[in-house]
């Protein structure tokens, strides 16, 4: 497949504040709050960030994935692994079946590389993680964003709805240090639950609650990233004439996007290393593209099945994990990145 490729220039989108559809939505609580002393357990696993100084060695090539053969699945139907997020020294991540409501858990990977269910019937997708070491979900099951508590499997709501309807199936998630949390909304497993948005969108939700539109004009929008200063959010999307989108944030405010890579075929997960470089995996083309900030493929892998996600871990957050259909992946690279 050949990629075509258009440079951002980033500084020329700082224009007016994008005007976001339907007003703003406060979220509803749906659940019990954790104990405080499974907060002060939960936040003791707080997960390991990359260094505030980037001193690592961009990939160049072609690079090899490494099958985690321990963590290949042992479901009899068809299920995909996804969201994989790094706390501590344990790899999370999502595990769910194309059967009726796309049932899921969240299983995860220890050091000793013995792999655990961490939360059953979750209904997730998508994972992050907080600043307290609580999980965020993208949960289809609810049609919302939920918080977990990995110890306990706890569940709050974090976003509900917005303009008065409930999402279509929340997909993946990125947190801003301030705590802003941004989260793409396709409908892949829309069915799972009734109800919906009449558009597939990339939201926002402020750290008071309130839910913005960022963009409902990308078909069904995926993989979610930031940029390492946090000044620019990237979403990938749009099935067979995928695309990788930038939106220069202003003042806290994702601005009007546009295209930095074009060309990608059904583009799924995402993450970014210290340096600023996106890592972007294409579903059924089972390929890994490593881009640079201006949208410049600087290396890319091949999987042996389907690819989902992608993210960093490891002691010294310089594994790069990759799920896919039932398998797990991990790649040895010089540089740290995001852990979900």
């Amino acid at each position: 497949m050949k990629l075509t490729r258009q440079r951002l220039l980033i500084s020329g989108l700082m224009a007016s504040l994008l005007a976001m559809a339907g007003c703003e939505q406060k979220t509803a609580n749906e659940a019990t709050s954790a104990t405080t002393n499974s907060i002060a357990s939960v936040a003791e696993a707080a997960p390991v960030a990359a260094a505030s100084v980037c001193d690592g060695t961009a990939p160049a090539g072609d690079l090899t994935p490494l099958r985690i053969e321990a963590a290949n699945s042992s479901r009899n139907e068809e299920a995909l692994y996804e969201g994989p997020v790094w706390i501590k020294d344990t790899l999370y991540f999502s595990d769910f079946t194309f059967s009726a409501g796309f049932p899921s858990r969240i299983l995860k990977l220890d050091a000793s590389g013995n792999v655990t269910t961490a939360i059953d019937d979750s209904g997730s997708n998508g994972l992050a993680v907080d600043k307290e070491g609580f999980l965020i979900a993208g949960t289809h099951k609810y049609k919302s964003l939920s918080r977990f508590n990995p110890t306990t499997g706890e569940r709050t709501s974090v976003a509900a709805q917005y303009a008065g309807n409930v999402f279509n199936s929340p997909n993946d998630i990125v947190i801003a240090n301030d705590g802003t949390i941004y989260f793409t909304d396709p409908a892949f497993q829309r069915d799972a639950a009734p109800g919906g948005q009449e558009k597939t969108g990339v939201y926002r939700v402020a750290t008071d609650g309130t839910v913005t539109l960022v963009d409902d004009t990308i078909s069904n929008p995926n993989g979610i990233a930031l940029s390492p200063a946090g000044d620019v959010l990237y979403v990938n999307g749009g099935g067979e004439q995928g695309l990788l989108r930038a939106y220069p944030i202003v003042d806290g405010i994702p601005q009007k996007g546009s295209d930095l890579v074009t060309g990608l075929t059904i583009p799924d997960g995402m993450a970014v290393d210290c340096k600023g470089n996106i890592y972007v995996t294409e579903h059924i083309a089972r390929k890994l593209h490593v881009y640079d900030p201006q949208g410049q493929q600087i290396a890319q892998a091949a999987t042996d099945a389907n690819l989902t996600n992608v993210a960093f871990g490891g002691a010294d957050g310089k594994t790069l994990f990759l799920t896919g259909a039932g398998a797990l992946w991990k790649i040895d690279l010089a540089i740290t990145g995001t852990p979900y």
